[in-house]
């Protein structure tokens, strides 16, 4: 009980450590609303154009990364019916809360899942400049703490859940067979239908 309380007042003191910061430096605040906020939608914009770069690696790693974003999160939806907090925003006064949030249980942070999901994996293919991807998650992660929506313990367990799984899934399903046969599958497919368009295309020009 007493390491129970300890773990709890840690968890208080640094996601003070981290919100207050906001306060003593509110020209910031804008920036990390931003991140906090949005940030995800250059993730799904990035994750599309790698996509559509027609690289096989390129469309392996989105996979993986993919499934591993979807067992992470089920993973996390698993622990939090173990655990569970609301937001530092319900539980503390005078917290510098930046953006909406709607009261629920923040354990563990699913932003930092699936950011960490999919920057950890990209990581693990491509490495060397790679590892920017990792830092921008970890931005993503403070930034939650920042903006008053969730404690470092719930960006925490969503940086372990996520490390973890990007991990096993890396070092696995790349080499499944059931991987390589799905984008070729795809492959085909699409194949199929930009040739249908040309043809139409070409046709149309014809006329």
């Amino acid at each position: 009980m007493v390491l129970g309380l300890d773990i709890s007042e840690v968890n208080i003191s640094l996601f003070r450590l981290v919100n207050d910061l906001g306060k003593e430096h509110p020209f910031l605040n804008p920036v990390f609303s931003f991140i906090a906020e949005y940030m995800v939608f250059l993730l799904a914009l990035s994750v599309l154009f790698i996509w559509f770069t027609r690289d096989t690696d390129n469309r392996i790693m989105i996979l993986c990364a993919s499934i591993a974003f979807i067992c992470a999160f089920t993973i996390g939806k698993v622990a939090g019916a173990f655990h569970s907090n609301y937001q530092p925003f319900v539980e503390l006064g005078e917290v510098n809360k930046l953006i909406h949030k709607e009261k629920d249980n923040s354990f563990p942070s699913d932003h930092t899942i699936l950011f960490f999901s999919y920057c950890i994996s990209f990581w693990l293919f491509k490495r060397g400049w790679s590892i920017l991807w990792v830092l921008l998650a970890v931005l993503v992660g403070v930034s939650r703490i920042w903006v008053g929506v969730h404690y470092p313990f719930d960006v925490l367990a969503g940086v372990l859940i996520s490390l973890a799984v990007s991990t096993f899934i890396y070092l696995t399903f790349p080499k499944l067979k059931v991987i390589q046969t799905t984008i070729k599958i795809y492959e085909k497919c699409e194949n199929m239908l930009l040739y249908r368009f040309k043809r139409k295309e070409n046709k149309s020009k014809n006329f």
